[in-house]
């Protein structure tokens, strides 16, 4: 079985920082600001060759796959249907992904990463709409809400969490999401508004991979 690439070889060889580590990618440990080429043994002194029309879009699609932790499967499902609907491809795209249960748990300031999001959505923490919900690809829908069980476990879960994340820079929480503290409560107010993110990658690069 081949070896697990690092978090920290995955953004360098796409080089950009694609936050796969929450609040370390921030900080002066990162990896990508130490050593800002592509990794191997001749990485710093090769450079990057000119890229063909594929190989761009082929990296803009791992890109997002990479950032979101999603497999080619499931990211192509994701394409297929943002095809289907109405509205634009990309921004349908980027909907899919990010109303993901497990990205809204991310964007809710609760983990430090979508990494650690999957996970704790995954041990069961969370119910939404009174139902127990541990499938990290679950899709929210406006004016789900979204809240911590109330057992002391899960209490005890979300003090310590909210403790590790109290010195850490994970960005504000968008304004189609609200997240009560005090009520331990995240509502989905509206769909994402694609215009004010910045979610790292071209979706039109991505369209024309698919489209070929």
């Amino acid at each position: 079985m081949p070896k697990k690439e690092s978090k920290c070889k995955i953004c360098r060889r796409e080089s950009k920082k694609l936050m796969l580590k929450g609040a370390r990618c921030l900080s002066s440990k990162c990896a990508f600001v130490k050593r800002n080429y592509p990794p191997g043994l001749h990485g710093s002194k090769r450079g990057r060759t000119k890229a063909t029309e594929y190989s761009l879009q082929l990296r803009e699609k791992q890109k997002a796959k990479r950032i979101y932790g999603i497999l080619e499967r499931q990211f192509k499902k994701y394409y297929e249907k943002a095809l289907k609907i109405k509205g634009d491809i990309g921004e349908n795209l980027v909907n899919f992904l990010e109303m993901r249960l497990d990205n809204v748990i991310y964007r809710s300031g609760i983990a430090k990463s979508r990494r650690q999001a999957r996970q704790i959505v995954g041990h069961g923490h969370f119910i939404v709409n009174k139902f127990k919900t541990d499938i990290p690809s679950f899709q929210v829908k406006i004016d789900d809400i979204i809240k911590l069980k109330s057992s002391k476990k899960d209490k005890l879960f979300f003090k310590e969490a909210m403790n590790e994340l109290k010195n850490t820079k994970n960005g504000e929480v968008p304004s189609w999401i609200s997240f009560d503290k005090e009520k331990m409560e995240i509502k989905i107010l509206s769909k994402p508004d694609i215009k004010d993110m910045e979610y790292g990658f071209n979706t039109k690069m991505i369209i024309e991979f698919y489209s070929r």
